[in-house]
């Protein structure tokens, strides 16, 4: 199908890697709990476009300007890692009412896509997995169109399960709303866990 080699591992390749949860996993999450299915759905579309972008790079060869100058990946590791850790610690801060939408002032739905979408791009070395993942799946006889069902088959499938993901987060949280204790440990876990992921991003 496409010109797609091995189809169906190539499918079951791209859900395995959704499932791994992620600094974009706990950003969804976090978006929910606090405005919902539509703030939740914002942050979604927010790492769609970093994975997009991501995934568009590759194709361009972007990953091979990175390899080539190293100093510029290890740069924007460290811009990532710091921006995650901001974002960690304003966690860590943030006061929790018993109001299941509390939000901070000014902050809005499009915050989160800004948010998720710069957490989308805080690791640089996403562009060389797609890089060494695209070719795996192409024939001789593929084409440009090939590369294109590609990205479109694992934009589908992110969208199909980060929006599983908002609806069940949502009803979870719609059910544990009541218990301001609940709400205050998910969001420190969640600003220790994506300050983790900064600190993994500077690792080697």
């Amino acid at each position: 199908m496409f010109h797609i080699q091995n189809y169906s591992s190539f499918i079951m390749a791209v859900v395995a890697f959704q499932i791994i949860p992620g600094a974009g996993t706990i950003t969804i999450l976090n978006a929910t709990a606090r405005q919902g299915v539509g703030g939740g759905m914002k942050a979604v579309f927010g790492t769609l476009s970093g994975d997009f972008i991501y995934m568009l790079a590759a194709v361009l060869g972007l990953a091979a300007i990175l390899s080539a100058y190293p100093g510029v990946l290890d740069s924007a590791q460290w811009l990532g890692a710091v921006y995650l850790g901001w974002i960690g610690l304003k966690l860590l801060r943030t006061p929790v009412s018993g109001n299941p939408t509390d939000t901070s002032p000014g902050e809005g739905n499009r915050a989160y896509f800004v948010q998720a979408f710069a957490v989308s791009l805080t690791n640089p070395k996403v562009i060389i997995f797609f890089m060494a993942f695209f070719p795996l799946f192409l024939s001789a006889e593929s084409t440009p169109m090939s590369l294109l069902a590609l990205i479109g088959h694992v934009t589908a499938i992110s969208l199909l399960y980060q929006t599983s993901l908002v609806l069940v987060g949502n009803a979870v949280a719609q059910r544990l709303s009541q218990w301001r204790c609940v709400r205050l440990l998910a969001t420190r876990l969640a600003g220790i866990t994506l300050i983790g992921f900064g600190v993994k991003l500077t690792v080697p």
